[in-house]
């Protein structure tokens, strides 16, 4: 049977309390919204990265084809402009010249046909330039909210972290010199009933629980010595008496 003093046991309230309030601060911290927000940033930004590298290697390749088709353009107009050259010279003969202005009509066909292949290219680069200048302002701006974010974030947390410490120094000092088996107790209890070790008895109901006892439990609870440490029999905290009436005197 444990026993402690009736002021260590009412004192044993204050630091479920303070338990209780860090408990509610470490859920707070893992779960505060800022975490969600940041979490939504980062797959945004996954997404606009990825869109990102596919419009820069759209752009490249297109950039290359257009300059494949610029050459092939010039390489044609470069020919025509030869042929040309030999056609307005002296030293060519009349069935060289008859060649020669073949030539120079299907070379005409030819760049018109190259030079509609390198209009086309280029209609669809710079159609893929804009797309990736506005996939590029998008990641710029999620990488604005981010660090925005970030930063939010930074402040809740230090916000909460600055309560946590200050609980943590108030439990602390409200828990030195209690008795020893009433705090071995207490913490076991903690662990295995998710944190809530003892709890007071208010007429017939535990706040740990919040059931109603039977009177039967009741009678025998306040029947007990002050000192003895009596437990719910419902849900097997500890039970403090005398909380009513200490609240009360405050």
């Amino acid at each position: 049977m444990t026993t402690a003093p009736v002021a260590d046991q009412l004192r044993l309230l204050d630091v479920q309390a303070l338990d209780t309030r860090l408990q509610q601060l470490t859920h707070q911290r893992r779960t505060h919204p800022a975490h969600e927000r940041a979490t939504e940033l980062a797959a945004r930004l996954a997404d606009l990265q990825a869109a990102l590298v596919t419009s820069r290697t759209a752009v490249g390749d297109l950039r290359r084809e257009v300059a494949k088709a610029e050459a092939d353009v010039d390489q044609v107009r470069s020919r025509a402009t030869r042929d040309q050259a030999r056609l307005e010279s002296a030293a060519v003969s009349a069935k060289d010249a008859q060649a020669l202005t073949s030539e120079i009509a299907a070379l005409a066909r030819r760049q018109a046909d190259l030079e509609e292949v390198e209009l086309e290219v280029m209609e669809r680069l710079e159609a893929h330039e804009s797309a990736l200048a506005e996939v590029t302002k998008a990641r710029d701006e999620v990488l604005a909210q981010q660090e925005q974010a970030a930063a939010q974030l930074e402040g809740a947390l230090a916000e909460i972290d600055a309560e946590v410490a200050q609980v943590t120094a108030e439990r602390a000092q409200r828990a030195e010199g209690l008795d020893a088996g009433l705090v071995t107790l207490y913490d076991r209890l903690r662990g295995q009933l998710g944190g809530l070790g003892a709890a007071a008895l208010r007429g017939r109901r535990c706040e740990g629980c919040r059931l109603d006892l039977n009177p039967s439990d009741v009678a025998k609870i306040q029947a007990a010595p002050p000192e003895q440490v009596v437990r719910c029999e419902e849900c097997g905290r500890i039970l403090v008496r005398g909380a009513e009436a200490r609240a009360s005197a405050s």
